[in-house]
C-alpha cells in the first residue's frame, strides 16, 4: 500500500480536517536529514491530487490541513442529496449523538466515539450540515477540534445556554461515570447516553 493510498484512507475515515503534522504522526514517518516526516506528507498528497482528477472526490487543502472534498462538478448532486438528507429525521443514532454533544460538548469526536462505543463520524457531519453542532478548535491539541452545539439548536430548544437542559448537572455527571466505568471494564457499552426526549419542547 503506497503513502497516498494510506493517506486517502485515513482522510475518508476521519471525515474532517486533518493537519499535515497528524498525518506524519498516524503513518509514522521518520525525520531524515533532508526532509521533514511533513515534507513527505506534502509529496504524497501531490501525488493523490493527481490520482483523483477525473474522479468524484477532491482535495481540499490550506496550508497545515487537508480533507477529503468531493468534486466541483458535483456540487449539483451534492446539493440535492443534502436537501433529502436535511429532509428526513435524525433517527436514533442522530439524537443519541446531539444528546452527547449537549451534555458534554465541548467533546472531541474520539470521545463521541467513546462513549457510544462506535464510528460517529458520519453522524457528526449530519449534524453539522444540519448547523445543530458546530466545530472549534481545540485549545488542548491543535491537531483534533472539539464539536458543540449551535445558538439556533439551543433557540430551536427554547433554551438560552445549556446549563438550562433538563437535569444538566446529573446527566453530565451519569456520563463520566458512565465513561469512568468503561475504562475500569475495559469495554464500551451502548445505549446508556441521555435520549433527546428528554429535551424541553422546542418552539
Amino acid at each position: 500500500m503506497t503513502l497516498p493510498q494510506q493517506i486517502e484512507a485515513i482522510l475518508f475515515w476521519k471525515a474532517e480536517p486533518v493537519k499535515l503534522e497528524k498525518l506524519a504522526e498516524l503513518l509514522s514517518l521518520p525525520h531524515t536529514s533532508d526532509s521533514s516526516s511533513v515534507d513527505a506528507v506534502k509529496a504524497a498528497l501531490l501525488e493523490l491530487e493527481s490520482a483523483l482528477k477525473g474522479r468524484g472526490l477532491t482535495l481540499v487543502q490550506t496550508d497545515d490541513e487537508v480533507m477529503l472534498g468531493t468534486a466541483k462538478e458535483l456540487s449539483p448532486l451534492i446539493e440535492k442529496l443534502t436537501k433529502d438528507e436535511l429532509s428526513r429525521d435524525l433517527g436514533k443514532a442522530g439524537l443519541e449523538t446531539l444528546s452527547i454533544i449537549l451534555y458534554q460538548g465541548p467533546i472531541t469526536r474520539a470521545e463521541i466515539d467513546y462513549i457510544r462505543g462506535v464510528n460517529s463520524q458520519f453522524i457528526v457531519r449530519n449534524l453539522l450540515i444540519r448547523g445543530l453542532v458546530e466545530r472549534v478548535d481545540n485549545p488542548k491539541d491543535a491537531r483534533s477540534f472539539l464539536y458543540k452545539t449551535t445558538l439556533d439548536l439551543l433557540s430551536h430548544l427554547g433554551i438560552s445556554k445549556v446549563e438550562d437542559l433538563p437535569e444538566y448537572e446529573t446527566v453530565r455527571k451519569e456520563i463520566e461515570a458512565f465513561k469512568g466505568q468503561q475504562r475500569e471494564d475495559g469495554q464500551i457499552i451502548n445505549n446508556q447516553t441521555p435520549i433527546i426526549s428528554d429535551l424541553p419542547p422546542t418552539n
